[in-house]
């Protein structure tokens, strides 16, 4: 397939003949599929979950608890199924600004919810329910490691963005790169908001939000794979 043949503003500048497009295509349909499965978990136990408040409390306490291996899975599904879309996205991105980046920085998102859902915070905030109100003085080892998952997942979602703003402006494709732009700006400033009040609400909000876009940019990519 010709890849000038393509329609312009397509962000992909073509898997090569010798790329399994099929493997391809579904690395990139789990990428869109991560976002939409993480946050509809979270909210039915968000929902459902005795004792467990959004507004006080962050989503990752949801690990704990008996039921709290429920999200320690979605971490993990949703992390490996940001690594693999790394790697299609790696098969695509053949050429043009960021293509070594990019695949890169979605790799450490997703290492970033692995590390999420394999090492267990520290109780506290109230949950699970008896567990002391505030944060917890001392963390301990597994609650030192996850508490390094938040800051790397949105920090590589964050320059994620700013590498596709970069691509998009190269390809003259200015709806997309606002949108880069405007979740990088989101996800930032949600994610350092200053305050206890509302946390849980802020990050659920700067990981949906970040979701949506890596769910767009994965079907960005598939679209050239379905018209072969």
């Amino acid at each position: 397939m010709n890849v000038n043949a393509l329609p312009h503003g397509t962000a992909v500048s073509g898997a090569g003949p010798s790329r399994d497009g099929r493997s391809t295509g579904l690395m990139l349909l789990g990428g869109a599929a991560a976002g939409p499965l993480f946050t509809a978990v979270v909210l039915v136990q968000v929902l459902t979950r005795h004792g467990f408040d959004l507004s006080q409390q962050p989503l990752s306490l949801l690990s704990l608890g008996e039921h709290g291996w429920v999200q320690v899975t979605n971490f993990v599904v949703a992390g490996s199924l940001m690594v693999a879309f790394a790697w299609g996205m790696r098969r695509v991105l053949t050429a043009g600004p960021g293509r070594t980046w990019a695949p890169l920085l979605v790799m450490l998102h997703g290492v970033g919810l692995l590390v999420g859902g394999v090492f267990l915070p520290d109780p506290g905030l109230g949950y699970p329910p008896g567990a002391p109100e505030g944060i917890p003085s001392v963390l301990t080892w597994h609650g030192t490691l996850h508490a390094v998952a938040p800051p790397l997942a949105f920090g590589a979602l964050v320059a994620c963005c700013v590498v596709f703003v970069r691509r998009s402006a190269a390809e003259r494709r200015r709806g997309r790169m606002l949108y880069a732009g405007a979740t990088g700006l989101g996800v930032l400033g949600l994610s350092l908001w200053q305050g206890q009040e509302d946390v849980g609400v802020r990050l659920f909000l700067a990981a949906a939000v970040g979701f949506a876009w890596t769910t767009f940019v994965a079907l960005d990519l598939r679209t050239p794979l379905t018209r072969r």
